[in-house]
């Protein structure tokens, strides 16, 4: 399966993860949605900027995954303290998932900048960051060319 997911512009999120200097994304919520339970070792994630969400910038294939069970406050705080090293989060982005009853962690490998692509319009990412799409070569992306 393929995604689409949005991550932080302003905590550089593709950058870092296209320098190494980050190696895992997380996703949390207080209820179980996805990507929980859908994202599976080598998926493809397809990323894109919070700030501009119709240009796929980079790509990696997913190399573990870890769904929680229900976690405490606590629990919730200690899991990504644990992972920060991978996890690379600023404190902001720190706060935002810290204290969610269920987090995905999605370890990476193979991030790599793609040919500037635009997502097709009616396959736009709303308010959630995450979107699981079918084979996104052929059904979501326009070459810049034909845009």
């Amino acid at each position: 399966m393929n995604h689409i997911v949005a991550l932080d512009s302003g905590a550089k999120e593709i950058e870092n993860l296209l320098t190494g200097a980050k190696s895992m994304i997380i996703h949390g919520a207080d209820v179980k949605c996805g990507p929980y339970g859908r994202v599976t070792e080598g998926d493809i994630l397809y990323f894109v900027s919070n700030d501009n969400r119709t240009k796929v910038k980079a790509r990696g294939f997913v190399s573990s995954v870890y769904n929680s069970h229900p976690l405490t406050e606590a629990e919730s705080f200690e899991l990504i303290i644990r992972n920060q090293d991978k996890l690379a989060l600023p404190d902001d982005l720190f706060y935002k998932w810290a204290g969610k009853k269920f987090i995905v962690l999605i370890g990476l490998m193979n991030v790599t900048e793609v040919q500037p692509s635009l997502i097709d319009r009616s396959n736009l990412l709303s308010e959630d960051d995450w979107r699981a799409i079918g084979n996104v070569e052929f059904s979501f992306l326009r070459n810049r060319k034909t845009a």
